[in-house]
């Protein structure tokens, strides 16, 4: 493509000039345009309902294809400083994904007084069908112009299908019940009656009486048909939560406004019912919009210095909240900096021994390799480029990584810098435990009430997939 834009002048242009572009419509192109548009019409976006309209398909918005003939317009003929007065518009056929449309404009009339240029506007598909005609009426520029083309941005959507998923498959299930610990603020309230709307948990709020409802009248919310277990203080809403676990109250612990580290001092306290003979550990499942899978960072917020025999512990924690999920055997990348064992490095060692300890059934239920380092473990053409042969590598569901420290970077530049959105859960005790932040996202709180849902809820029958 020339790296330059050029028009045509008034006076250059002649009656029977014409100019087109060839676009293929995506999926991508029609939720942009949705996106951008805010045309919600799920003619457009919901194949099922879709299938019950007129066309049985989904079909491309109208506007999307008119605003090909803009382009034309604007980049091709007449081009840069063209003023776009008028348009009118037939649409004659559906446009579908997959589709290529050719969008052409034909010189019809030119009005000298106001170098006014009127133009016969055309749209067909890969068939030669007309799928939209009109005529276009502008003004076209007096002089010559050649302008270097605009580099547009790489646009990525940012798609939340994964979490609908989730969220959808815990609705299926029985109702079970959550102790929202010291819930006094706003975004605790806020964030329990957001799980029990989307049908997820049943909360009971459990702290001092006074302040719950305190935060809930700042959150502007009713609190109408929760139940509330008062406490005098933090300390003891923590203690009292584990209580209502021990005791199959509730089958959900929820941190609410007290530090983490209160919380979790209760559950692994010695005697407290909750601890078993596994190291309890927390995941971030994330939502990365440039992975083509859900994929797991384990553990970022709670093991500082794992050992070895920690590390075993929180690779089986994740793997069987995954299984738990449907997903029969689990990729696990043990990270390092690098993918050769070196003496230097103990996260290689880690790593070698983890994955014969799966070879071993030391670790059951998934797949494992290391170590791997962070670019072989997501990216085939990594992998491929370095002659690593795993069955992990470029496919990884977790990543293990050697520290809480990388593990903490790592999540929050996924975050950060590729937009991705995380669920938190710590796993390991008898009842899975939610761990959310005030800058959570709906999507990362509501995603993380189901996945607690869903790591709660008993084996089905048949037990976890073979």
């Amino acid at each position: 493509m020339d790296d330059f834009l050029r028009n045509r002048t008034f006076d250059e242009l002649q009656r029977g000039d014409t100019a087109s572009i060839v676009r293929l419509v995506g999926h991508d192109d029609i939720d942009l345009f949705a996106a951008i548009s805010g045309d919600q019409n799920p003619a457009h976006l919901d194949a099922a309902f879709a299938k019950t309209g007129l066309f049985g398909h989904v079909v491309a918005h109208g506007m999307w294809t008119a605003a090909l003939v803009s382009a034309v317009l604007g980049t091709r003929l007449p081009g840069p400083g063209t003023i776009y007065l008028g348009q009118d518009l037939q649409f004659r056929k559906p446009v579908a994904p997959g589709d290529t449309i050719t969008a052409t404009v034909t010189v019809k009339e030119k009005q000298p007084q106001k170098r006014i240029v009127v133009l016969d506007t055309a749209c067909t598909n890969r068939e030669g069908e007309v799928v939209l005609k009109g005529t276009a009426t502008v003004i076209a520029p007096e002089r010559s112009i050649e302008w270097p083309r605009t580099r547009l941005p790489d646009v990525s959507l940012r798609r939340h299908d994964r979490y609908e998923a989730l969220v959808k498959q815990a609705r299926a299930l029985p109702s079970i019940r959550a102790a929202i610990v010291h819930p006094c603020s706003a975004a605790a309230i806020t964030g329990a009656l957001e799980a029990r709307e989307a049908g997820l948990l049943e909360p009971i709020l459990v702290g001092p009486e006074g302040k719950i409802r305190a935060a809930a009248e700042a959150a502007q919310v009713s609190l109408d048909g929760i139940e509330i277990d008062p406490v005098a203080h933090s300390h003891a809403a923590a203690a009292r939560g584990v209580e209502l676990a021990v005791a199959g109250k509730v089958a959900v612990l929820v941190k609410g406004s007290l530090h983490t580290d209160e919380l979790l001092g209760a559950v692994v306290a010695p005697g407290s019912g909750l601890r078993t003979e596994r190291r309890i550990s927390h995941v971030y499942a994330m939502d990365v919009p440039a992975y083509d899978k859900p994929l797991v960072v384990t553990d970022a917020a709670i093991n500082i210095q794992p050992t070895l025999e920690h590390k075993r512990d929180i690779c089986q924690n994740a793997v069987d909240l995954l299984r738990r999920l449907g997903m029969a055997e689990p990729k696990v990348a043990v990270l390092a900096a690098v993918e050769t064992v070196n003496p230097k490095m103990p996260a290689t060692l880690d790593a070698a021994a983890l994955t014969v300890m799966a070879a071993r059934g030391q670790i059951t239920g998934a797949k494992v390799d290391g170590p791997l380092a962070f670019d072989n473990a997501i990216s085939v053409d990594a992998a491929r480029t370095k002659g690593i042969v795993s069955p992990v590598a470029g496919e990884a569901d977790i990543l293990l990584v050697p520290d809480l420290e990388a593990g903490n970077m790592l999540a929050k530049q996924l975050i950060y810098f590729a937009g991705a959105t995380a669920a938190g859960l710590v796993l390991g005790a008898r009842v899975p435990i939610v761990l959310t932040s005030r800058s959570d996202p709906l999507s990362a709180r509501i995603a993380s009430a189901a996945l607690a849902k869903m790591a709660a809820a008993p084996y089905p029958a048949e037990g976890l997939p073979a």
